[in-house]
């Protein structure tokens, strides 16, 4: 990275313990900005326009052989973060061509009338959860997260994925130790190769005995060429778990902080005046799941106003600051507003080639999980204050720690 000795790097803190604060810096640097991530230097977008720009040029890949501290061994295996971008090869980690033979086998699985089959599940298990969740509130405070949540996105990507029921709380433990800075690296690295043999053995199953799941589908997926390697359908699989649970977690426990912070706004969707489809995509806008996404890497110089990305330069895409983007929301882009007209145009789930392939799933499963909440619970309250909330030290995803309510009266 050349050295812009007017530039100030900000350190992005692992403990997550001021993401506002921290989103504030980021947007006050400038629309491309220096950032420090556990002691690498990378350069992270903050502006809606230039994230757009960025995410369809061609000149960054997601190859990790692009990044010139990987392959001068500045960065190596023992790196925290290098877990999520040293990943299997899947449409996630592919550009061009084969990205588009990746994506186009997985879209084709993942498809519309396979998301509306689904709409039952999702609505069964939501309402299991809510049972769950009166119960556990007997007792008076519950953690939505940890009972409702938490354990909802799990079981339906589980569902859909033909995973066994038995397996979804291994699971969840794995991603949460993968994902936490607080993992020690070898413990990680022991996780992530768990992960590998318990998805490797799934997909020889369902190789063996397909069932009606989207594994099955991704296996048999065709496009008039030839089907996924092994390897190929392992690496979606993975990749797609870990985003389509981890992203709804937020979304959901996102939402219902922002609509307990605004009971004005929460009665208009009671009364119907606001739908509910608003409250996701200004809460993606507002406070989304990702707060910095990981990572693109330049092929050749790409020069933004007087700043360079070198070649072999890392580039992230900061999606919570780039969601409070003024130029596009409004001098009021911090506040919450469900009457936000550009909130649709939020980019929490990505944008360009590499946009998120579960984003219509996790829409579904929170305009289905956010007012059967509020209907089940319509005096549910915070049972702290909003100001002692925090995250979890996960660097790349805005996760709260807990969320503890009061169910009613």
């Amino acid at each position: 990275m050349r050295e812009c000795p007017h530039l100030e790097t900000i350190a992005i803190d692992p403990m997550v313990g001021d993401l506002t604060g921290e989103t504030t810096r980021l947007r006050a640097a400038g629309r491309l900005a220096k950032i420090d991530l556990l002691g690498v230097p990378v350069w992270t977008v903050t502006e809606h326009a230039l994230a757009r720009q960025l995410l369809t040029d061609t000149r960054l890949i997601k190859d990790i052989n692009g990044w010139s501290l990987w392959t001068n061994g500045v960065v190596t295996t023992q790196w925290p973060l290098i877990g999520m971008i040293l990943v299997d090869r899947s449409m996630f980690s592919v550009d061009g061509p084969e990205h588009r033979r990746l994506r186009l086998k997985t879209t084709q699985a993942l498809s519309r009338k396979r998301l509306e089959d689904l709409r039952p599940t999702i609505e069964s298990i939501t309402a299991e959860l809510l049972d769950d969740l009166e119960k556990a509130g007997e007792a008076g405070v519950v953690d939505l997260k940890t009972v409702f949540a938490y354990p909802l996105p799990m079981r339906v990507i589980g569902k859909l994925m033909g995973v066994n029921p038995a397996d979804e709380n291994l699971l969840l433990g794995w991603y949460k130790k993968f994902f936490s800075v607080m993992t020690p690296q070898d413990e990680r690295l022991r996780v992530i190769g768990e992960l590998d043999v318990y998805f490797t053995e799934m997909v020889r199953a369902k190789t063996a005995t397909p069932g009606d799941d989207l594994t099955s589908a991704l296996i048999q997926a065709t496009d008039g060429g030839e089907p996924l390697t092994e390897a190929e359908v392992i690496g979606n699989l993975k990749a797609l778990v870990a985003a389509g649970h981890e992203t709804t977690v937020s979304l959901l426990v996102n939402a219902v902080r922002a609509l307990l912070a605004h009971p004005e706004q929460l009665a208009a969707l009671h009364s119907g005046d606001r739908e509910w489809a608003a409250a996701i995509e200004e809460t993606l806008r507002f406070d989304g799941p990702v707060s910095h996404l990981l990572m693109r890497f330049a092929t050749e110089d790409i020069t933004i106003g007087d700043l360079v990305i070198e070649k072999g330069d890392g580039v992230v895409m900061s999606y919570r600051a780039i969601g409070r983007d003024t130029d596009l929301h409004g001098a009021d882009a911090d506040e919450f507003d469900l009457t936000r007209p550009t909130a649709p145009r939020n980019m929490s789930f990505g944008y360009g080639p590499h946009i998120c392939p579960g984003a219509a799933l996790a829409r579904l499963e929170a305009a289905i999980a956010l007012p059967a909440l509020f209907a089940r619970f319509p005096e549910l309250r915070l049972a702290v204050p909003d100001g002692d909330l925090s995250n979890l030290p996960v660097m790349t995803q805005n996760d709260l720690a807990a969320f503890p309510i009061h169910l009613g009266n």
